[in-house]
């Protein structure tokens, strides 16, 4: 059965190849979740990204034409979506992904049809780890990499004894799987961990008694979304805060929904690879842009569709035409951006980006904002069980 699916992929990838020779139009395939707990987010990551395509698409000698499709943050019904895009549309490339097990769900046709793909959002160690492939590329972030300086810059603060929270599923499980690995090398204690059952948690009151319970000086979670506005709320009516002050990655407390959470939200502290206000150029005018044409700031999640665009128009304007040369150049993509230096490290595919931690805090307008405690250095993913050629150089 193993030998009949390979060969399957490999007749798949041979007629797509011959199909994908660019003349005058490129087909993108949009691959996101337009429904269900992480709408917002797919809706944020389009509209960074054909901002992006906006900003630098101009003169590439091809018309781009983009094929949305939902993924319901479900993966058996993202794998079905990344097969249509790819064999009845004949989709060059494909954009996004929010969920890790939607990523993990379409990993093995991507490789197998060698189109490639520019992960937008979802941060699966494994895509850039022991199941990499030179045909994925992600533009946003691995679970790991947000946390594991976190760790180490909690111990540094004198922080000894934490307890855990966070939603139980892939992502959940490797981001605080980052945190902990960081943490406990530096000496500190993890006291006790709670897991909540993703897209299905309301009430988070009995896991945030267990934590206060437990004798931790500080919690540590993993939320997005519409959980992570519900647990801000929650923590905060707790009244936990002077006792058990919140730190986590900063999806926590991401920009796309802080207004939601308001005051909650103040003296929350969080590790991310985008705040809004990072202080360059590129970011100056990206959030320039991003509010004359959105209407309101832009989160990580829009930086990850913009960030994308770039890569891609960058690929195409180097002279990719085709799946094997764009894919071929999205690992090589490199340049300055929101979050500062930006660049693919070609040994995993992974993006390389430096890390802010940052308090959300009252603005002087009364609006929530980002005060940036530490810009951690930029470092590469461990390879984890990667092993792929290196990209071809002309």
């Amino acid at each position: 059965m193993k030998k009949t699916l390979t060969a399957a992929l490999t007749g798949l990838a041979t007629i797509l190849g011959a199909q994908s020779a660019l003349a005058d139009k490129l087909n993108i395939g949009l691959l996101l979740p337009f429904s269900g707990v992480y709408a917002a987010l797919g809706t944020e990551i389009e509209a960074g990204f054909r901002l992006g395509l906006e900003h630098f698409g101009d003169d590439l000698g091809v018309d781009l034409n983009i094929i949305r499709e939902d993924t319901e943050v479900n993966p058996a019904n993202g794998l079905a979506r990344a097969r249509k895009l790819v064999m009845q549309d004949r989709a060059d490339v494909l954009v996004g992904i929010v969920s890790s097990g939607v990523l993990g769900a379409i990993r093995d046709f991507v490789h197998g049809a060698q189109v490639p793909l520019i992960v937008a959002n979802a941060g699966n160690d494994e895509a850039t780890g022991e199941r990499c492939s030179p045909y994925i590329t992600r533009l946003s972030f691995s679970s790991g990499q947000v946390n594991r300086p976190m760790g180490r810059w909690m111990a540094e603060q004198g922080i000894t004894r934490v307890y855990t929270l966070g939603a139980d599923y892939a992502a959940g499980r490797q981001m605080i799987g980052g945190f902990t690995e960081t943490f406990t090398a530096a000496g500190g204690e993890i006291v006790g961990q709670g897991w909540t059952p993703f897209q299905q948690t309301q009430d988070f009151g009995p896991y945030l008694a267990q934590a206060r319970a437990s004798g931790a000086e500080a919690i540590y979670v993993f939320y997005a979304g519409g959980e992570a506005i519900a647990f801000v709320n929650q923590y905060d009516s707790f009244g936990m805060a002077e006792t058990m002050p919140l730190y986590g990655s900063g999806f926590l407390t991401s920009q796309l929904y802080i207004n939601a959470q308001g005051e909650s939200a103040n003296g929350v502290i969080t590790a991310l690879h985008y705040v809004p206000t990072a202080d360059n150029p590129e970011n100056v005018a990206f959030i320039e842009a991003f509010e004359a044409s959105i209407g309101r700031l832009p989160s990580e999640y829009g930086v990850h569709g913009y960030d994308a665009a770039r890569a891609l128009t960058d690929a195409i304007r180097a002279g990719a035409r085709d799946r094997a040369s764009l894919a071929n150049a999205l690992r090589m993509t490199s340049f300055d951006g929101p979050r500062g230096a930006t660049s693919i490290d070609p040994a995993t595919n992974n993006i390389v980006q430096p890390i802010f931690v940052y308090e959300t805090v009252t603005g002087e307008t009364g609006a929530m904002t980002q005060n940036i405690l530490a810009t951690l250095p930029a470092e590469a993913d461990p390879v984890n069980g990667c092993a792929m050629p290196a990209p071809a150089t002309n």
